[in-house]
């Protein structure tokens, strides 16, 4: 299995009323894609983080594999929300994507 994980930072220029929008907004869209997209196993959007985090969502995902994972990236379901509400929205992004090995 693969893990896709991205963390955001909002614009800066939202007010936290509109960045709590945004935020409800990309984590419906992005788990809206749950059973729509080949090998993608689960999808889960954390918009809560705890005073400590400097990020505002955090995505954590899970792919069959590598293969999945590159087909999610340019499927046309994904790409819409991506294009859609989360890089009109975001300032910064960080991504580890990383194989996950059994124990």
């Amino acid at each position: 299995m693969v893990k896709h994980v991205i963390l955001w930072q909002l614009k800066d220029s939202f007010t936290e009323e509109e960045k709590t929008e945004i935020k409800a907004d990309i984590k419906t869209g992005l788990e809206g894609l749950a059973g729509q997209i080949p090998g993608l196993l689960s999808i889960q959007v954390h918009t809560e983080g705890l005073p400590s985090s400097n990020a505002d969502l955090m995505l954590d995902s899970c792919f069959a594999d590598a293969a999945s994972l590159k087909g999610y990236s340019v499927h046309p379901a994904h790409v819409a929300v991506a294009d859609g509400k989360v890089r009109p929205n975001v300032k910064c992004r960080v991504c580890m994507d990383y194989e996950v090995t059994e124990a």
